[in-house]
């Protein structure tokens, strides 16, 4: 590109983002939502910057260029390519989200970024004004199947498990019969993720489908005494807690399933308790990812914990997803106990790390499958192939129009993926 050319992009974008900054005081809602912040911030579109100045969530001023002696709170500063992506319907994978840019060195944030994480997913949001949709993704074709009447057939249960020394009372849902198949949620989250894939006959009429939240998640207690302790969850813990889990309920070699935090104990299962389970499906899985942002927002005094968790997810969800399982997907964040997601992070981050270890697995003695979204910038495709290519026998496939939750943010498109991987666990199942 000729520095004539690259000059046109980015005042052509800068044209553009003026044109998304004039939507927002015209949008109650996007105000409602933004009315505890009151800053003055900067955003950058390649070397031209703009001064928003806020107050409860309008916009009192877009400046382009900056004033002599200027000061602001933070800037989010971004190359002309960076925006250009952000702004496409839809974004590209990987730069779909202003912390996938950041996390690939596109964007900056600089600056005293508490107003910022206080304020996260209004600040995306308007930042994503620019952005003009074709339309807001509706509720795929395949989603049909339910009724507004129909009583669903999942049934909920608790069950008392001692695990390491705890008595823990843990929630959990079932539906349908067959090969037991236990879902294993993500970090803060909870079992309710699952729910499309216990309402579907297809699954059910095959399989025992059990979701459970794990302790201090969902309607899943923390053992008594939390109040004395900080959580933080560790392999051992988390490996006992399923191995348990599945003692518990008599399951004959069942089948586990999680994701994300679930799909990086699915590998630690393959690695040291193979002979226990039918086959391993890991969602969103790696043998380690690098971090990409500094978890203590996530439990602090002057930022809402489950908001922050909620708008920082926000981004790991593809932009390509229903409307309704995107929001569906963020309310379960926003519900979750204070420091519960952290204190997962401590094993994702800190406890978990495999690299190195991986050629011990044994697929022959139980089948692993890796399915990973093309939108999951937190462990990319790239992180679940790298992990594939050391276990011989692993298959991997990277999923179309997904993000780091499939099962709940496109119960439709997973089910493609997930329903030949079933199958073929199943007539393995019966040719034995």
């Amino acid at each position: 590109m000729t520095d004539a050319e690259d000059f046109s992009t980015t005042q052509e974008l800068c044209a553009r983002f003026e044109r998304g900054a004039e939507k927002l005081n015209s949008d109650s809602n996007l105000v409602w939502r933004g009315r505890q912040l009151t800053a003055d911030y900067l955003i950058q579109i390649g070397d031209v910057p703009f001064l928003l100045r806020m107050e409860r969530g309008r916009l009192l001023e877009c400046r382009r260029d900056l004033p002599l002696l200027c000061s602001w709170t933070f800037a989010i500063r971004g190359s002309a390519r960076a925006w250009s992506a952000l702004w496409q319907d839809p974004p590209p994978p990987g730069r779909h989200d202003i912390f996938a840019l950041t996390k690939r060195g596109e964007m900056s944030l600089e600056g005293n970024l508490q107003p910022l994480m206080a304020n996260l997913q209004f600040i995306k949001d308007v930042l994503n004004l620019p952005r003009e949709r074709k339309g807001n993704p509706g509720v795929s074709a395949g989603d049909a199947r339910k009724s507004a009447s129909a009583i669903e057939p999942i049934v909920g249960r608790y069950i008392n498990i001692p695990v390491s020394g705890n008595d823990c009372r843990i929630y959990f849902e079932e539906a349908g019969s067959g090969i037991p198949l236990v879902c294993l949620h993500t970090a803060g989250a909870d079992s309710r993720q699952f729910r499309h894939l216990l309402c579907d006959e297809a699954i059910s009429r095959n399989f025992r489908v059990i979701a459970f939240d794990y302790p201090w998640h969902g309607k899943s207690y923390p053992p008594a005494g939390y109040q004395r302790t900080k959580y933080e969850l560790t392999t051992e813990l988390y490996v006992a807690t399923v191995r348990a889990f599945c003692r518990a309920l008599a399951l004959d070699r069942p089948v586990v399933m999680g994701c994300s935090i679930g799909g990086r104990i699915v590998l630690q299962l393959a690695h040291a308790y193979a002979a226990e389970f039918r086959a391993l499906i890991g969602l969103e899985s790696a043998d380690y990812q690098q971090p990409w942002y500094d978890t203590s927002w996530l439990h602090r005094a002057d930022v809402h914990g489950g908001e922050v968790c909620a708008a920082l997810c926000s981004g790991l969800v593809s932009p390509t997803s229903p409307d309704e399982y995107r929001h569906e997907t963020l309310w379960q964040y926003m519900q979750g106990g204070p420091g519960v997601f952290k204190g997962d992070l401590h094993f994702y981050r800190v406890d978990s790390d495999l690299r190195g270890e991986l050629d011990r697995i044994d697929t022959a003695a139980c089948p692993l499958y890796l399915l990973t979204g093309e939108y999951d910038f937190s462990c990319t495709p790239e992180d679940t192939k790298r992990t594939a290519a050391a276990i011989p026998g692993a298959k991997v496939t990277v999923m179309k129009d997904v993000g780091h939750f499939p099962m709940s943010e496109n119960p439709a498109r997973f089910r493609e993926y997930l329903l030949p991987v079933l199958d073929e666990i199943q007539n393995a199942d019966a040719a034995r």
